[in-house]
């Protein structure tokens, strides 16, 4: 199913939905990040997804990261809440998105690094490269906040 992201565009369509999400900043031992191209937008990302029912937040950042890369994770902190209705998600069956994201910070405890359908690769980038990247607005902020805060958590 296709995707667009919109942040802060007047054009953007009027959000019909809101599902909770996760996304994790999973670091390697030289505290790279790891990144996803994703399939749907030609975009770098965190790894992420919806929660289910019946799961916890943590849980679902676990089952996604695992899903996406292929990685055991443990979570070890939050880099923020992100509910900003200026960001929306349409997608090509008509729903409409807002975002209410929940970011956590996680090692790797296991698993091997496994491309899925939702990625076209999978790398793992140190903090001074990820301007040579393209990636969206929203999923940039986590990554500032991530390297700026001092794991301070954000509430947006």
């Amino acid at each position: 199913m296709a995707r667009t992201d919109y942040y802060d565009d007047p054009d953007a369509p009027h959000p019909n939905s809101m599902l909770v999400a996760a996304s994790t900043v999973v670091t390697d031992a030289n505290e790279r990040i790891l990144l996803l191209r994703r399939s749907d937008s030609g975009n770098w990302a965190l790894p992420g997804g919806t929660m289910e029912l019946g799961e916890s937040l943590p849980d679902c950042a676990i089952r996604e990261v695992l899903e996406e890369t292929g990685l055991k994770i443990e979570i070890t902190g939050l880099v923020g809440t992100y509910t900003d209705p200026r960001h929306v998600i349409a997608y090509s069956d008509g729903e409409v998105r807002q975002q209410f994201n929940i970011c956590f910070t996680a090692r790797i405890v296991g698993g091997l690094l496994t491309e899925s359908e939702e990625s076209t690769a999978l790398r793992f980038v140190a903090p001074d490269e990820l301007g040579d990247l393209p990636i969206h607005p929203t999923q940039q902020l986590r990554l500032d906040h991530y390297l700026t805060r001092g794991g301070e958590p954000y509430f947006g």
